[in-house]
């Protein structure tokens, strides 16, 4: 039966995506329209239109701009999807109950679904959805059978102070959408929600700061919109500027730290085996549960901060171990003599191939990735599937768990790979920009670029720039790596990542751009309106040297696909 999860009463078109969004990086903040220029329905509009996709995909920070929208009359009237979904849910949710501006938001099986698909529009009520001669009633969700303890209850009712109460009340509608029986402790929060990538961030975050919110849990912050100390003598622009560090500071005064990166698993304390943390940010997550063992699903943002005040979410999806398990199974045929660029490139198919479940990847036991290579892989992972983890066989610590009974396999060739790199390499030759820090780069990476750079410059037409966290500046700082890329001509950015970047710091020059990130790859035509190409670290050196990126796929790909 069609479930309705928050009601409105609207009537539209409706738009069918054939494949999930990401609304942040994929639609434009203001207008609703889809720029990511991977998608099938790029160039479309979602304002006032009955939006239907399978579920959403890539950055928590798409609840963020949903409520953007929201408050600026162009989101969707409705969202219908027929696989479970949280992030736009979440930002639909918070938009009605916090700032009156309804979105309907409804889940259909596969066949009404497919049903509602064929028809131009529809209308939608709190008790009946209407597309030409069909009629469904709706099922309003309800979270009366979810079991809240004495303390939950107190919350409720106010006793923690008002931005308390409202969390708690935004964590159990939630936890009815999730199907959870209960809440759970969690040990650390990560949030994703201090990102400037609407308006809304800011208003969101300051009403619940004014309201008296504070973290009971330790909370890091991800990265944020600008160079938290350097912004105004690097020429951003002062409205921009001033709001971005003022949404920065909002989450601080609520008693986050101060760590602005988006790789938090970078940081000195990283979250154990089995810890249950809530963390957003999506490759921190899949980095999280994929990697490192934690348990964290890929909280939205806005849920970051009502957990981080409440140090309570909801028990539910790959927090209970049944729901980690693969339920489609990825068999790669490995390359020979493969460089770093195979990870980005595996993690973005893998996403393709697994866009609304958990993989299990085979075929890569005799490998030895670094944890750098897991980082580039699950950031494209991210990009392209909804799943909050992947497990690789032999080398993730659950890579041994067995697939789903029911789970189906799928191949991915060598030709896969060179499509991909054809597909993520459709910029010019000539390269304007080396773009470098998509997530955060470690230690370790800065290092590696550091002896591709040696003894030589960047041409003088070419930017070369890698964002970096506070703790691994401080870090190349002390070991003469950063004196090293100052000296080849790179400039180090921190607080700030490739995907929440804009001009002056992102040169406004730049026409095409170079990366050696599969996740930025992605998102930089529609983020930063420039042609990318990808490609290996060295090939980013080369081209930082010459200005000239790579005419063709490696030679991994070309030798395998002959």
């Amino acid at each position: 039966m069609a479930t309705l999860i928050t009601p409105a009463s609207v009537q539209g078109p409706i738009l069918v995506c054939e494949e999930g969004l990401s609304v942040w990086g994929g639609v434009h903040p203001a207008t609703g329209e889809i720029i990511d220029a991977l998608h099938p329905q790029h160039g479309s509009s979602l304002a006032s239109q009955i939006v239907m996709m399978p579920t959403s995909r890539g950055s928590c920070t798409g609840s963020g701009v949903l409520l953007g929208l929201a408050l600026k009359g162009t989101a969707p009237c409705a969202l219908v999807f027929r696989e479970s979904e949280e992030i736009l849910t979440l930002g639909a949710l918070i938009a009605a109950r916090m700032f009156n501006r309804p979105i309907a938001v409804l889940r259909l099986t596969a066949a009404e679904y497919d049903a509602l698909a064929q028809q131009p529009g529809a209308e939608i009520s709190p008790t009946h959805l209407r597309a030409g001669d069909l009629t469904w009633p709706l099922a309003p969700l309800s979270s009366a059978g979810i079991a809240l303890s004495p303390t939950d209850q107190d919350c409720l009712a106010g006793r923690n102070g008002e931005a308390a109460r409202l969390a708690m009340d935004i964590i159990v509608a939630m936890a009815a959408v999730q199907g959870a029986p209960r809440l759970m402790d969690i040990s650390r929060v990560h949030i994703d929600g201090c990102i400037y990538a609407s308006p809304a961030l800011l208003t969101f975050a300051r009403t619940m700061a004014d309201k008296g919110g504070r973290v009971c849990v330790p909370t890091t912050t991800n990265a944020i919109s600008v160079d938290r100390e350097n912004w105004q003598q690097q020429g951003t622009p002062i409205d921009f500027g001033t709001a971005a560090a003022q949404l920065a500071d909002a989450y601080v005064e609520m008693g986050a730290q101060p760590s602005f990166t988006c790789a938090p698993y970078l940081l000195a304390d990283r979250p154990a085996a089995n810890e249950a943390i809530a963390w957003a940010e999506s490759n921190a997550v899949i980095y999280a549960n994929s990697v490192l063992g934690a348990r964290t699903v890929k909280h939205a943002d806005f849920m970051d901060l009502c957990i981080a005040l409440t140090g309570r979410a909801a028990y539910s999806g790959v927090y209970l171990d049944e729901n980690r398990a693969a339920r489609r199974v990825i068999r790669v045929t490995m390359p020979t003599d493969a460089d770093e660029s195979f990870w980005p490139l595996l993690g973005w198919l893998v996403g393709q191939a697994a866009p609304d479940r958990i993989p299990l990847v085979c075929g890569l036991e005799q490998t030895q990735p670094s944890e750098d290579d897991l980082k580039a892989l699950c950031a494209a992972f991210g990009t392209t599937s909804a799943a909050p983890m992947l497990h690789i066989a032999g080398i993730t610590p659950e890579g041994l768990r067995p697939a789903d009974p029911d789970a189906d396999t799928v191949p991915l060739s060598a030709q896969d790979f060179a499509d991909a790199w054809q597909r993520l390499n459709r910029g010019a030759a000539q390269i304007d920009l080396v773009a470098l820090g998509s997530p955060h780069f470690s230690a370790a990476e800065c290092a590696t670029f550091a002896a591709l750079m040696a003894g030589s410059q960047r041409a003088p037409a070419v930017s070369v720039i890698v964002t970096v966290g506070r703790g691994t500046r401080q870090q190349i700082e002390r070991n003469g790596v950063a004196a090293q890329l100052s000296a080849a001509g790179v400039t180090i950015v921190s607080d700030l990542c490739w995907c929440s970047i804009s001009e002056p710091v992102f040169p406004p020059q730049a026409k095409v751009l170079m990366t050696n990130s599969g996740k930025y790859a992605h998102y930089a035509p529609g983020l930063s309106g420039r042609a990318v190409r990808f490609g290996s670290l060295a090939d980013c050196a080369q081209a930082a040297r010459t200005g000239l990126a790579p005419s063709s796929p490696p030679d991994w790909i070309l030798r395998a696909a002959r």
